[in-house]
């Protein structure tokens, strides 16, 4: 049986440090994963891992079978792999509507001679995750926080991916931002997006959800549902100060 994304024994060592430590997981076609952990438990790092911004030491990343672990990040991309990031990457010298624009361009010169472009496509990807028309033209400096992880999600969808990487969407966001960013990933998840979310608000998290993975040190300490992952004794030592 091939997943959409499934990581097999996978360790990634910088110099003496062990960030992933033979790290097994799959995930299910249209199932929400969520990677839970303190900060270095490696969450990130597999993130990086996945989308072959670092390669692993060892181990295999297969995508619907397929191992994809020498593939360069466009080629991942290709296969409908995409991520967000903590800390939000948008180009300063663009507005919102040519940053989306960017995750619409082709990825070779052919394509991009013959594709006929759907010119509203950037400003419906724009609206849908909560952007006003009147935010379409403003540059990056003049966005909340809020805001830059709306255009990080928007530039992530503009991709097309079927596979959706979530890191920290939920961090610095008012209640109400991140309200709007859970109905987001809900209607993702109802059209059948297969996602993985990391995130230190296990509130938001929770209802998100279909499984749970808490890891430490590189290595996983628990997985199952969300329930039964938190009620873990070593995910509540680990994570939690034992409360």
């Amino acid at each position: 049986m091939s997943y959409p994304l499934e990581l097999k024994d996978v360790v990634k060592r910088f110099g003496g440090l062990t960030a992933t430590n033979h790290m097994s997981f799959e995930v299910n076609d249209g199932e929400s994963l969520g990677l839970i952990g303190p900060n270095g438990a490696g969450k990130t790092t597999i993130f990086s891992l996945i989308m072959g911004e670092h390669r692993q030491t060892s181990g295999e990343i297969l995508c619907n079978g397929e191992d994809i672990s020498s593939l360069p990040t466009y080629a991942r991309i290709g296969r409908g792999v995409c991520r967000t990031y903590q800390i939000p990457r948008p180009f300063s010298e663009m507005d919102v509507l040519e940053n989306i624009r960017l995750g619409l361009m082709p990825n070779n010169l052919w394509q991009m001679l013959t594709r006929n472009p759907d010119r509203y496509r950037e400003i419906e990807l724009a609206l849908s995750v909560g952007f006003s028309e009147d935010d379409l033209h403003r540059h990056p400096a003049e966005l909340s926080m809020g805001d830059l992880r709306k255009l990080e999600l928007a530039r992530t969808l503009a991709t097309d991916p079927s596979i959706m990487l979530l890191d920290e969407v939920f961090a610095g966001l008012t209640a109400g931002e991140i309200a709007q960013i859970a109905e987001l990933i809900n209607k993702k998840r109802a059209e059948g997006m297969t996602l993985i979310i990391v995130s230190h608000d296990l509130r938001s998290l929770e209802p998100l959800i279909d499984r749970a993975i808490a890891m430490n040190h590189g290595s996983i300490v628990a997985e199952g549902s969300f329930a039964k992952v938190m009620a873990d004794p070593d995910v509540r030592a680990s994570y939690l100060g034992g409360e």
